[in-house]
């Protein structure tokens, strides 16, 4: 029996060391206090930008100085747009560095253990995970924000009603909302407190949300802002009407509920299929990983049922 070189393992545990003591840093190491909360609702942003504030004297940190380089990138400022989404609590810059390690250390233990390509196949695997995940962490959250929001309007309707104010109400939300609509409405009071404008604040949760039922509540905010009116009234039109858009989709959402079904059937049968295959027959689909003709049909195939995968998930997207 072959002995795999220890040098891949002795770099994968420093790697492992080096990230656990770079998140301990970031969780406990010394902070600007009054920076961080600041930045948190705006006031501060990202190293490598201009701040709100003058800048402070001091050392710069490790974290700060990378944060210049990499929000030069065409995409950093996404990925910091899509960490705020998801509440994610890192900065751009630590998040790329995870990424990386996690890319790096998923490309070295593939090539130990099974040649070059499934080094490059796992290296891949590990630099993009992460970025699913925070898709879809803040796709979820953007959901849980539109289905409450009915209950959102509800509540400061009621408020509104009661003799309240626009902020009063806005406070009774935050108090007495689910999360997470909890926490971005008491991100919006805690940015009001810090001297940001309630229009202002409002229009940057919904920028950080990034859904169009909550634009349509801050359109309507904004614009009793500037002309005055009744508010509850309209708030109470809106509500209603994005109620009823909520039913819609969850209605078109059960109807194709079979055919998204289906559709991972499709994607997942064929992987399922060469997994017991292998275990059954050991060597029965080694011929489609082989140069030549095999390998181009295993390519062929994977393409096709990404290709079909991505229509089927079009087709079956109608928006109401």
């Amino acid at each position: 029996m072959q002995i795999a070189s220890p040098m891949p393992v002795a770099i994968l545990i420093a790697l492992a060391v080096l990230l656990l003591f770079v998140a301990l840093w970031q969780r406990y190491g010394t902070r600007d206090l009054v920076d961080a909360r600041l930045g948190e609702y705006g006031e501060i942003v990202d190293a490598g930008k201009s701040s709100a504030r003058p800048a402070r004297r001091g050392p710069v940190s490790l974290t700060e100085r990378l944060g210049g380089s990499l929000l030069r990138l065409t995409w950093a400022e996404g990925l910091a747009d899509s960490l705020r989404q998801a509440d994610l609590p890192y900065t751009a810059v630590e998040f790329a560095l995870l990424m990386l390690v996690l890319g790096l250390g998923l490309f070295l233990l593939g090539t130990a253990r099974g040649g070059p390509l499934m080094g490059i196949v796992l290296g891949a695997l590990g630099l993009y995970g992460p970025v699913l995940y925070l898709r879809s962490r803040g796709r979820k959250r953007r959901t849980l924000v539109a289905d409450q929001l009915p209950d959102v309007l509800t509540l400061l309707v009621g408020s509104l009603r009661a003799g309240y104010g626009l902020s009063q109400a806005l406070e009774v939300v935050a108090d007495q909302a689910p999360e997470p609509s909890k926490s971005e409405y008491g991100r919006v009071m805690r940015a009001v407190e810090l001297g940001v404008s309630l229009p202002q604040a409002l229009t940057d949760m919904a920028d950080r949300i990034g859904s169009d039922d909550l634009d349509l509540f801050v359109s309507v905010v904004k614009i009793q802002f500037e002309l005055g009116g009744n508010l509850a009234r309209t708030l109470e039109t809106i509500g209603d009407t994005i109620r009823e858009r909520i039913r819609l989709q969850r209605e078109i959402r059960s109807q194709t509920a079979q055919q998204q079904l289906s559709g991972y059937v499709l994607v997942g049968l064929p992987v399922f299929l060469a997994i017991m295959i292998s275990l059954i027959n050991p060597g029965f689909v080694d011929p489609l990983f082989e140069p030549g003709l095999g390998r181009i049909m295993l390519i062929a195939m994977i393409f096709l049922e990404i290709v079909g995968f991505l229509l089927m998930r079009k087709i079956l997207d109608l928006q109401v």
